[in-house]
């Protein structure tokens, strides 16, 4: 029993923070409606048109701006009072989703008017979570910050497992129009822990002035440092073809395995569950640096592959599990070492690079794996994503070979910070 709640402290340890206590409250409201509006706007579009690449192009507009935008949103994370920045974004995207429901419940809802709502969504989440993602440092101290970032994961897809499975009920009785409603409702209660942090508990950077050319400099800064630019070009390679999950899994389900709304939110509940047990892994035990992220790299494309290979629903899910884990250990492994190893303040610039190489690269990942999946079939789309992130990881361990001298088996075994 002491070594059980010894094991909980090590893997809870952030939740000893107040301010953090507070904040995972009101996310894990908010995120399980973010993720009913994902799994409901996707199976609206597919309702609407039936055409996965038209699903990748909505997918695409929801990202394009984070693309885009993205590296400015970083210098303007470096600038300003991030929680501040994030309380006025956290209410416009509340909008955003009680606009979507009310079109959707009205029956007014048009394809056009759903992809100007995602282009504007993702307007929001280019300067969002920069400054989200560089707070978290400010908020519980580098000592906490692998914990609290892992642990922030395992919240996501903890309301993975239960966003889309309540989406998939609520759109096979009521329809999806609801499932945005409820995600408007539930940005009330991130606003309110936001707005209520104790802000005597928050160490924040020192802000980096309005000088010019601050975002060639984050730039310049990422070139010269290989320990931040190979995790980054590592996730732009899977962030575009293998995070595609929008796109992939209601394909997936519809065209591949011929289920249903029920079948798709199962799916992606099944990822979320995998995740969460990958995250608590992480979150007690997990390292940062190269190996551990070509070893999480390897693994997701290995259970990608099988579950492109999935012959029913019930091998799929085993399959997503596994893939929510691997998923789950990539990504956080590369957001610890990216956000230890930046300097204070560049973090928010090196950020939201960070978010442009997840989200950003979905403009051109999404209607290509669309198009994959039109022109040879559902699985492929998953089965490109595996390939993908196997690539990925020979990339990294070449990369590792370079930057570290030593054997292979001294990297594997010293590389961790």
């Amino acid at each position: 029993m002491t070594r059980l709640m010894g094991a909980g402290r090590v893997t809870f340890a952030a939740l000893a923070i107040p301010n953090y206590r507070r904040y995972i409250a009101g996310q894990s409201v908010s995120l399980i409606g973010t993720w009913m509006q994902m799994a409901a706007q996707s199976w609206l579009v597919l309702t609407l048109t039936g055409s996965a690449t038209t699903l990748g192009l909505i997918v695409a507009l929801q990202t394009l701006p984070v693309l885009l935008l993205g590296p400015y949103g970083g210098v303007i994370a470096d600038r300003v009072d991030k929680r501040r920045l994030m309380v006025i974004l956290q209410i416009a995207m509340g909008v955003q989703a009680l606009i979507l429901g009310v079109l959707t419940v009205t029956g007014a809802v048009r394809l056009w008017e759903i992809g100007a709502l995602a282009a504007l969504l993702g307007l929001n989440n280019a300067f969002e979570n920069p400054a989200r993602q560089s707070f978290m440092l400010e908020m519980v101290g580098a000592e906490s910050l692998r914990n609290a970032v892992s642990l922030n994961s395992v919240l996501v897809n903890v309301a993975r497992v239960i966003g889309p499975a309540v989406a998939g009920v609520l759109i096979a009785t009521v329809g999806e129009g609801v499932c945005f409603l409820v995600n408007a409702a539930s940005f009330v209660a991130v606003v309110i822990s936001l707005t209520t942090l104790d802000p005597s508990a928050i160490f924040p950077s020192t802000p980096s002035g309005r000088e010019p050319g601050q975002l060639r400099e984050g730039l310049r800064y990422v070139r010269r440092t290989p320990e931040l630019g190979v995790p980054l070009m590592m996730m732009a390679l899977a962030g575009c073809l293998a995070y595609e999950f929008q796109v992939t899994l209601p394909v997936m389900a519809r065209q591949g395995l011929h289920a249903g709304a029920t079948a798709y939110g199962f799916m992606t509940a099944a990822m979320g569950v995998g995740a969460v047990v990958g995250g608590l892994f992480v979150a007690a035990r997990g390292k940062t640096g190269l190996a551990p992220l070509v070893m999480a790299a390897s693994a997701f494309g290995v259970v990608l592959l099988l579950a492109g290979l999935a012959p029913n629903l019930p091998v799929e899910l085993f399959a997503l599990a596994l893939a929510g884990g691997a998923s789950i250990s990539f990504m956080s492994t590369g957001n610890s070492t990216l956000q230890l190893t930046a300097a204070p303040n560049m973090r928010g610039r090196v950020m939201s690079l960070w978010f442009v190489a997840f989200q950003g690269s979905t403009p051109i990942g999404g209607p290509v794996i669309g198009w994959v999946m039109a022109e040879l079939g559902a699985r492929a789309g998953l089965g490109v994503g595996g390939v993908t992130c196997l690539v990925v990881a020979l990339l990294g361990f070449l990369a590792m070979r370079r930057l570290t001298p030593g054997s292979v088996a001294a990297k594997l075994a010293t590389s961790t910070r």
